[in-house]
């Protein structure tokens, strides 16, 4: 069972927010992949009130632009301890551990997945760090696995409803202020302003 009061979302990259496969372009330099679904679903975790924290062991000016893009604003690269590293962003924000998820992949992880309300692990993680978690995900790492787990969260303690009904509210308003759906819309003419 998913607790409702889970305030802290903390991911690992590599693996993770990705599908851990690093890209390496002729100056050296690692390129990533994110998935676009697992960013709108961080995004309304936030709007929801809720935090989410980046805690990885590499650097990588990519990551910095993702995080600031999705208003990520607790993003630790270059870690050599997670655990301890996941704590000083639980104590700035006054978030217990028990209200607390982390989402991982690697042995890395696996200390931050003993000290949390919500232990979880991605479909492709390592047989540990899948023993060790509450909750393994179907989607793999950098394929909706994050996208997945926002949703877990959320529906437990009932946000996700309210996330699904603001975008049925927008196609509602939208058929009854005049809306193009079944009506064929051809050139600028027909453009609705607004």
């Amino acid at each position: 069972m998913v607790p409702a009061d889970i305030r802290c979302l903390c991911l690992d990259v590599d693996g993770v927010l990705t599908d851990g496969r690093l890209f390496v372009d002729d100056d050296g330099r690692p390129l990533r992949a994110f998935d676009v679904q697992d960013g709108f679903a961080l995004r309304w975790f936030q709007r929801s009130g809720g935090v989410v924290a980046i805690v990885t062991g590499k650097s990588s000016r990519g990551l910095v632009h993702r995080a600031t893009e999705l208003g990520i604003e607790h993003v630790v690269q270059g870690s050599e301890d997670k655990l301890r590293d996941l704590q000083r962003v639980l104590e700035a924000t006054g978030i217990e551990p028990r209200q607390t998820a982390v989402l991982g992949d690697d042995l890395p992880d696996l200390p931050l997945l003993l000290s949390v309300g919500l232990p979880l692990a991605v479909a492709n993680a390592v047989e540990e760090v899948r023993a060790a978690a509450q909750y393994v995900t179907i989607r793999t790492g950098g394929a909706g696995a994050v996208r997945e787990v926002v949703e877990l969260i959320m529906r437990a303690s009932g946000r996700w409803e309210e996330v699904v009904e603001h975008y049925r509210r927008q196609g509602t308003d939208g058929r009854r202020d005049g809306g193009t759906e079944g009506r064929r819309v051809e050139g600028t003419e027909a453009r609705r302003e607004g």
